[in-house]
C-alpha cells in the first residue's frame, strides 16, 4: 500500500517545494503556499480510467502511415484563421483572457454556430439558465448543442461515454475537480490532473477540446506552466475595456502560425468578425492633423493599416519625457536618436508622446518610418496628407531599410484608397509598379522623405 505524499505548491506560479516557505523564490510573492496531496493511497489518477483500445508499440517513423486530415470549420473565419486554417481533430486549445473579455461569448458562439458537430458545452460558472440566456441574446440556435453544468470530472466523464460529443467546451478548467486529489479546485495538483485526463480523452477519442482559462493579476494564465505545455494550442484572448474590439492571438500553436491574429467586435449581440482590420484601426476626421501618419504592417498572414500618434512639445520639466502606447519605447528612443544625431533634428529637449490608435499593440519593424513621419510632423506642426502611407524600417544611420512581403502591403493600401506609398528604394526588385494604381515613392534616407513630405 503506497503512503500519502504531499507537497507544497505556489498558489501564483505553480512551483512545487517539499516544505513550506513565505517567500516563492520563483516568483517572489509571499504566503502563497499551500499544502496539497500528490499521491494517495489506492487510488490512481484520473486519467487512468479512461481506456485506450489502441495496442501502442514502437514503430519505425519511416512506417508511420500519416493522412492529410481535412479539419473541422468552426464556421468562424478569425478562429480558424488563428488556428490555422480550422479545428484538428483530438487537439487540445487553451483560451486565456481577462475575466469580462468575452472567453465564454465567444465558446458559446462557436458552438451555437457548428450546427454540423454535436457539441457539449461544459459549464462550471454558469447555470443551464444562465447559458440559454446568453445564447438568445446572441440569436443564434443549434439543436445539437448541450449544456452540461458539473465540475465534477468522474460525472463528465460519464456523460462524455453516453453522449459522444465532436466538440467539447469546457469553462473553466479551473472550476474543474476530481475526488482523487483532496484539495479544492483551481489548485495546481487540481488543474494538472484534470487537464490530464482530459488530454487524454482527446487523444483516445480523437476529439477536440477547448478549455477557457483563467488569469493571473500580472496577465499569465493560472495554473502551473505545464497546463501550456500539455495542450497543443494557447490562445489569448485580449482587449481594451475602452474598445469595443478583441483580438484572439496565438500565443503556441503545434498545427499553424503563432504569427496569426483574428479580430473581432463586441456589440450588443455577441463577437462580429473583424474582416478588414483597418476599419477599426484608422480613424475618421474632416479635417487633417499634424502628428498623424500611416502604417502599412503585418500580422501574420494578414495586412493592415494602422494609425501613428505623435505628439511633440517643449519639455516643461528638465527632463524630457518619453512614453508610448503600444510601441516599445525603446525603439522609438532609437529612432528619436537616429533623427537627432544623422538628420540633424532638435529633438532631445522636448517631449514625446507617441500612440497607436485603437490601443492595438505592435512590433513590425515595418512602422518605423510611420513613427519618424508623425513626429517630424508634430515637430513641424504640419499635417502629413491622409492619402498617404508608408512601410519601411529605419537603420541606425538614418537609412531607410528594406521590408519583407511589400507587395502585400502596397496592394492592402491600394484597395483601401491611398493615393501614395512610401517604401524603400533597395525594396523595389522585381516589384511591378504597373500592377498598382497607387503612386509608389522610394526612398533611401530619412530628409528625402522629409522634403517630399514637408517642402
Amino acid at each position: 500500500m503506497s503512503k500519502v505524499k504531499t507537497a507544497f505548491f505556489c498558489q501564483s506560479c505553480g512551483v512545487q517545494s517539499p516544505k513550506w516557505m513565505g517567500k516563492c523564490n520563483a516568483c517572489g510573492e509571499w504566503n502563497t503556499f499551500v499544502e496539497e496531496v500528490i499521491q494517495r493511497e489506492e487510488k490512481g489518477s484520473m486519467a487512468s480510467g479512461i481506456r485506450d483500445p489502441r495496442s501502442v508499440v514502437p514503430v519505425k517513423i519511416s512506417e508511420v502511415v500519416f493522412s492529410h486530415e481535412a479539419r473541422i470549420n468552426t464556421h468562424d473565419q478569425e478562429l480558424n484563421r488563428v488556428l490555422g486554417g480550422g479545428l484538428v481533430a483530438g487537439s487540445l486549445t487553451l483560451i486565456g483572457g481577462e475575466p469580462g473579455i468575452g472567453k465564454s461569448t465567444l465558446m458559446l458562439q462557436v458552438a451555437m454556430k457548428c450546427a454540423d458537430q454535436k457539441i457539449l458545452y461544459i459549464s462550471g460558472e454558469e447555470s443551464d439558465q444562465q447559458i440559454k440566456m446568453r445564447a438568445e441574446r446572441l440569436g443564434s440556435r443549434n439543436e445539437n448543442c448541450y449544456i452540461l453544468t458539473e465540475t465534477n470530472t468522474e460525472a463528465i466523464y460519464r456523460h462524455l461515454e453516453s453522449l459522444h460529443p465532436g466538440i467539447i467546451v469546457v469553462d473553466s478548467i479551473q472550476t474543474l475537480q476530481t475526488d482523487l486529489i483532496d484539495s479544492s479546485a483551481g489548485s495546481v495538483s487540481q488543474i494538472k490532473e484534470c487537464a490530464a485526463g482530459l488530454q487524454k480523452y482527446s487523444k483516445i477519442t480523437n476529439t477536440p477540446v477547448f478549455l477557457i482559462g483563467h488569469i493571473t493579476k500580472d496577465g499569465s494564465l493560472a495554473g502551473p506552466k505545464i497546463l501550456e505545455h500539455m495542450v497543443d494550442t494557447v490562445l489569448q484572448f485580449e482587449g481594451d475595456r475602452n474598445y469595443g474590439y478583441r483580438i484572439l492571438r496565438s500565443l503556441k500553436n503545434r498545427f499553424g502560425s503563432t504569427s496569426e491574429l483574428g479580430i473581432y467586435e463586441m456589440n450588443d449581440t455577441g463577437l462580429r468578425e473583424v474582416s478588414n482590420p483597418s476599419e477599426i484601426l484608422l480613424s475618421q476626421r474632416d479635417e487633417q492633423v499634424s502628428g498623424i501618419a500611416i502604417a502599412a504592417m503585418i500580422e501574420g498572414q494578414r495586412p493592415m493599416l494602422i494609425e501613428t500618434q505623435a505628439l511633440v512639445s517643449s519639455a516643461v520639466y528638465g527632463t524630457p519625457q518619453r512614453s508610448t502606447t503600444g510601441f516599445d519605447v525603446r525603439r522609438l528612443n532609437m529612432l528619436l536618436a537616429v533623427l537627432e544625431k544623422r538628420s540633424g533634428f532638435r529633438l532631445g529637449h522636448k517631449d514625446v508622446f507617441l500612440n497607436i490608435a485603437g490601443g492595438i499593440k505592435v512590433d513590425d519593424p515595418a512602422i518605423d518610418l510611420a513613427v519618424v513621419a508623425a513626429v517630424l510632423s508634430s515637430n513641424q506642426d504640419s499635417p502629413v496628407d491622409s492619402k498617404t502611407c508608408f512601410a519601411a524600417e529605419v537603420g541606425l544611420s538614418g537609412e531607410i531599410r528594406p521590408i519583407n512581403r511589400v507587395e502585400q502591403r502596397i496592394s492592402e493600401a491600394d484597395k483601401l484608397g491611398f493615393e501614395r506609398i512610401f517604401i524603400s528604394r533597395y525594396n523595389t526588385k522585381g516589384l511591378d509598379f504597373k500592377r498598382y494604381s497607387i503612386k509608389i515613392v522610394t526612398e533611401s534616407r530619412i530628409e528625402d522623405v522629409y522634403r517630399k513630405l514637408f517642402t
